[in-house]
């Protein structure tokens, strides 16, 4: 017989085979039907605590939606499209998309989400590093599928997250290879006279990264107060080609004092580059540039890729990739003296553990300089 506890709330009754059930009403389904959910046991106090914590979730807000729960594949797709997209940038969204389609779906994907176990995490893992994956794209895979099912422990869907179970595959730090002082002095050396050759200077004096370099714009360079801001960069993506994007930290917004030497040559620069404009007449597009094409466009980072090689092979410097630059710069810094805290600013690094982390190869340099520092303070 059923015990009716008023119209719209749960009831609990025990039918003819003395199995006892309990109904709970959540609310209304996005199709604006009533949302009643179930619960059954032989044992009527089980289904007065299933009863319960149905009307502790709903008066929370954090039930979830009506019906079977989703595969691990659904709330990834649903992640992605109404989460994940709202959050990080379409370059960070593709590759987000990538992993989740050609390694997480095909792996872990048909699991129900509530019933996804370490285990099966740690199968997925071992599976695709057994087929070749590296263990820094598994390790990117791990952190994907965190972040998503952080989201889904947060909206009550999982109990708990079963990536914080798991030991995400160990990934060494690429060897940071900065140029050596001198060879980046015959780097700019072998820059003077090109066009656009400032554009090394802030990449060796500043440790810029690419994209920032190539989306400066004039307003934010104040040569007569000495400072460059940095507040946007230049990125490509999929389907829109080179745009600019804000960077993906506060600290990356920063603004950095110049070098007195790089103040002349982003001068002489933009001199070089309004005799330009005027000789490119109506074909010159205008987004203020400070590093363009001789018709104002923007530099393809693919062609600015191709300058930085050939620039280090006249200046007959070992190969290096361009981001080996930034290095180069922060590397000088710290060996100059200059604070970490001060170059991770410069730098435009998020933590200070980043900036020493990244260049412990200079440590040992700053310690002996330390200690000799303080020997001549305390017996001259």
């Amino acid at each position: 017989m059923a015990r009716q506890r008023g119209n719209g709330e749960s009831s609990i009754y025990r039918d003819d085979d003395g199995r006892w059930h309990g109904w709970v009403s959540m609310g209304l389904k996005e199709n604006g039907a009533r949302d009643r959910r179930h619960v059954s046991s032989m044992k009527r106090a089980e289904v007065v605590a299933k009863v319960r914590e149905l009307e502790r979730k709903r008066d929370a807000g954090t039930a979830g939606a009506a019906g079977r729960a989703p595969t691990v594949g659904q709330w990834l797709e649903h992640w992605l499209d109404t989460i994940a997209a709202r959050k990080v940038r379409p370059s960070t969204l593709v590759r987000y998309r990538q992993l989740v389609a050609n390694q997480l779906v095909p792996g872990i994907g048909h699991h129900r989400l509530d019933r996804l176990q370490p285990e099966h995490v740690e199968k997925l893992y071992s599976d695709l590093q057994d087929g070749g994956l590296s263990p820094a794209s598994v390790l990117q895979a791990h952190r994907v599928l965190s972040r998503a099912l952080k989201v889904a422990m947060q909206r009550d869907r999982v109990a708990r997250n079963v990536c914080a179970l798991v030991d995400p595959p160990s990934v060494e730090r690429d060897e940071v290879r900065p140029l050596s002082g001198q060879d980046a002095r015959r780097v700019l050396e072998a820059a003077r006279g090109r066009r656009n050759a400032a554009r090394w200077s802030v990449a060796l004096a500043l440790g810029l990264r690419q994209g920032e370099a190539l989306g400066l714009t004039w307003d934010t360079v104040n040569l007569d107060a000495g400072t460059l801001t940095v507040r946007q960069a230049l990125q490509r993506q999929p389907g829109r080609g080179l745009v600019l994007v804000q960077p993906k930290s506060r600290a990356g917004r920063r603004t950095i004092a110049l070098p007195g030497p790089l103040r002349d040559a982003l001068r002489a620069h933009r001199a070089a580059q309004a005799a330009e404009r005027i000789a490119a007449g109506s074909r010159w597009e205008d987004g203020n540039l400070v590093f363009c094409q001789e018709n104002g466009r923007p530099l393809d980072p693919r062609s600015d890729h191709r300058a930085w090689r050939a620039l280090l092979a006249e200046a007959k410097v070992p190969p290096a990739r361009l981001h080996d630059a930034r290095h180069t710069a922060a590397t000088l810094l710290l060996q100059q003296g200059v604070p970490a805290r001060v170059a991770m600013e410069i730098l435009g690094h998020s933590q200070i553990s980043l900036t020493l982390g990244t260049y412990s190869h200079v440590v040992p340099e700053l310690a002996e300089d330390a200690a000799r520092r303080m020997g001549e303070a305390l017996w001259g």
